[in-house]
């Protein structure tokens, strides 16, 4: 079976191992923007090829895939959607397996997502307003609260601030911050000319995050076991926001700190917003979908943002505990056959995974690229652990160099995160900077310590939102609304 992925980094290079282990005998074409070396590799080893092209331009792929002429087409990133790379590939007979560009504007368009959930009336719900106006913008900012600020378009997990407001005698102080960070993201946001609102500004909720992937024909859902990502650059949970430093997996189908019944609550509330989204864009949806999550006294099971594709660094926990015949799911999923697929994991084993990245990354990714760089994979995988290719390009002097980004995933699995948690740290130290630029990574990923602070948040924000449900309070809050006062109507001021 031919199969073509689209894609450069590590999550790519986790769906291409997956892929090689089917029954199916994949040779496997690469289509990536650079010369990634473990892709590289997963290709030529099946029999495959790898081509550098332009991966969000729709001609250059198409092209690819006229070469190729694969049996099923696999999409990895979320920008080749947005440009309508999968609606070409389409529209020219080819099976596909990645949401269509009209589908992915649940991912690129925070606005519409939040706008689909309002009308929807679907649990999970966050009060948000969004702007194209950075006047307007410094307006409602100068009396909004405790409140996240975002780039109205997903723009690679950059751009998300923060913003706790509960102590008066620093309020002014914050509203300049506030509109310091507008006039910032305004700036940033011009560049993306394919969506008209340029920030998004949302009630802040605190709890525990998760993300909830699934694989859909348009009709059948398959979830896949929930994954912590650890989106900030350091340890902690402090620093810019990152594409993410790693990620966190099992056992089995949950976390520590999420229950049975939450995760089926998070499954229905996705289920709830693909139905919703099928409706509006009046396709059927077809790929992979994931909503972002955090556990909140506000809500429960509470959507923080959706993916239009598979996360990453989420789905390199997968590599070690999938059991099934991955390219069949896939592909059985892409022919809108999906009915009757099951998905069976290692529900004993319990993944961590850590990106490794060059200073710089994420504010400065300038600065942060064109430094030599070596892993050293046998001392990996004699740990038992794997190695994933991500933010790297192999030049034609047979040397690595970094491209400004995440360079590599190590993948550790285990019984039990003590253990797992032991290897990957030694892991890391086969990587090393060839030029001395510092490269940095989140010790605290999968430590007893930060997880037991996971279960210990989980457990204070599940007393809260326990007592709300019993009271018939679950999503209602009371807001000040400038010219209005205290509100639970949040089309007063608050959506838009």
């Amino acid at each position: 079976m031919k199969v073509l992925l689209i894609g450069s980094g590590g999550r790519e290079h986790a769906l291409a191992k997956l892929i090689r282990r089917s029954v199916l005998e994949p040779r496997l074409f690469v289509a990536m923007d650079y010369r990634n070396p473990g892709l590289e590799k997963e290709s030529v080893e099946t029999g495959g090829k790898m081509f550098i092209v332009n991966t969000v331009s729709a001609k250059d792929v198409a092209n690819v895939a006229e070469e190729v002429s694969p049996d099923l087409v696999v999409v990895g990133p979320e920008e080749p959607q947005f440009h309508g790379v999968t609606d070409v590939l389409r529209e020219r007979g080819y099976i596909v397996f990645g949401a269509s560009s009209r589908c992915a504007e649940v991912e690129k368009s925070k606005v519409f997502a939040r706008s689909l959930m309002w009308k929807h009336d679907i649990y999970g719900r966050l009060y948000f307003k969004a702007f194209t106006s950075i006047e307007e913008a410094r307006k409602f900012i100068e009396f909004a609260g405790d409140v996240v600020i975002k780039p109205a378009r997903q723009a690679g997990g950059k751009g998300v601030k923060v913003l706790r407001d509960t102590q008066a005698y620093l309020s002014r102080d914050r509203a300049e911050v506030k509109k310091t960070y507008i006039e910032k993201l305004f700036s940033e946001m011009e560049g993306y000319r394919d969506i008209d609102y340029k920030i998004i500004v949302e009630q802040r909720v605190e709890g525990v995050e998760y993300t909830s992937m699934i694989i859909t024909d348009g009709d059948t859902i398959l979830p896949l076991p929930l994954v912590q990502d650890h989106p900030h650059a350091f340890e902690f949970d402090i620093g810019p926001e990152t594409g993410g430093m790693g990620s966190i997996q099992g056992p089995g189908w949950i976390l520590p700190f999420i229950t049975r019944e939450e995760f089926g609550k998070t499954v229905e509330v996705v289920s709830q917003v693909l139905k919703a989204l099928q409706s509006e864009v009046r396709e059927k949806y077809v790929g992979a979908f994931a909503g972002q999550m955090m556990l909140t006294g506000i809500w429960g099971p509470t959507v923080i943002e959706f993916y239009s594709r598979f996360g990453d660094p989420e789905m390199s926990n997968l590599v070690p505990i999938v059991a099934s015949d991955f390219l069949e799911i896939l592909d059985k999923a892409a022919r809108r056959k999906l009915a009757g697929a099951k998905l069976d994991i290692d529900e004993d084993r319990v993944t961590i995974v850590k990106a490794i990245a060059p200073a710089g990354y994420p504010d400065n990714r300038r600065i942060a690229a064109g430094h030599p760089i070596h892993v050293d994979e046998g001392g990996v995988r004699e740990l038992g652990c794997e190695v994933l290719y991500a933010s790297v390009e192999l030049l034609a002097n047979g040397v690595m160099y970094t491209k400004g980004s995440r360079v590599f995933e190590i993948v550790c699995s285990s019984d039990n995160y003590d253990d797992a948690y032991e290897r990957i740290e030694k892991a890391i130290t086969y990587v090393k900077s060839l030029d001395g630029w510092p490269l940095f990574y989140r010790s605290d990923i999968g430590s007893r310590e930060l997880l037991n602070d996971r279960i210990r948040a989980a457990e204070r924000v599940r007393t809260i939102y326990g007592s709300r449900s019993r009271r018939g309070l679950l999503g209602k809050v009371l807001m000040w609304v400038p010219g209005e006062g205290v509100s639970d109507n949040p089309l007063i001021g608050f959506v838009r």
